[in-house]
């Protein structure tokens, strides 16, 4: 499968059915500023590379690469990036230790047969929010805790459209994640809140117009008891 023009300045460029069936659904954002969000498990990261060629750009072209999370099928392409490019990463604060210190259940790695090594990232997120900024339209993100604890969602408005990229939003929760599902419950309302027209999800693809985002959100919230 191509990759995936979303709306103007937004494709998503890897995912199951596009990179590797372990990867998620890897996002590209350019307003003026390329920015990829996610990198997926590192399986086959070559067709990441040519994904982003075939849209015309060299992974140099990237500014930043954004981690919503910590797990192996989000950051698992984060060694190879940063061989080959040297391209700059950022995660939330309270997710960059299981990714630095290599450790391999916090992170999923087991899931999957992974062995994934210690890997410094550059930039820790701090707070509850921030913007990153460049381009026409600053990419905002929300610390948006529950499926770990340094779970982030990204927010960008193209002039059409307000994108909201909320990998993961479904889960799953488990206490080897350090899941917490008051905390979650917050951060979909927080979610909801934002009004977005286009939901990319980190696994199920694009949802879309606004109507169908908030029932995705509050389905799972009335699937777990926090609607």
């Amino acid at each position: 499968m191509k990759p995936l023009r979303i709306t103007e300045g937004v494709y998503q460029v890897g995912g199951p059915d596009m990179t590797s069936p372990e990867d998620c659904c890897i996002y590209l954002v350019d307003l003026g500023r390329p920015t990829l969000i996610d990198t997926g498990s590192g399986m086959d990261p070559r067709k990441l590379v040519r994904n982003l060629e075939s849209l015309d750009y060299s992974p140099r072209d990237i500014s930043l690469v954004v981690l919503t999370h910590c797990h192996i099928d989000h950051i698992g392409g984060v060694p190879y990036l940063l061989e080959r490019f040297a391209l700059p990463m950022a995660i939330h604060e309270l997710d960059a230790a299981p990714v630095e210190e290599g450790d391999n259940r916090r992170i999923a790695a087991t899931w999957y047969g992974i062995n994934f090594s210690p890997t410094p990232i550059k930039t820790h997120l701090k707070g509850e929010e921030g913007t990153f900024e460049g381009g026409v339209s600053p990419l905002r993100w929300l610390h948006t805790p529950g499926h770990t604890p340094g779970s982030i969602s990204l927010l960008v408005n193209n002039g059409l459209y307000r994108v909201l990229f909320g990998q993961d939003i479904h889960g799953p929760f488990y206490a080897s994640f350090d899941s917490n599902l008051d905390d979650w419950a917050l951060s979909m309302h927080r979610l909801l809140e934002s009004e977005a027209d286009i939901l990319c999800e980190g696994h199920f693809g694009i949802i879309r117009p606004a109507s169908e985002v908030r029932r995705y959100i509050e389905d799972y919230l009335r699937n777990y008891g926090k609607l």
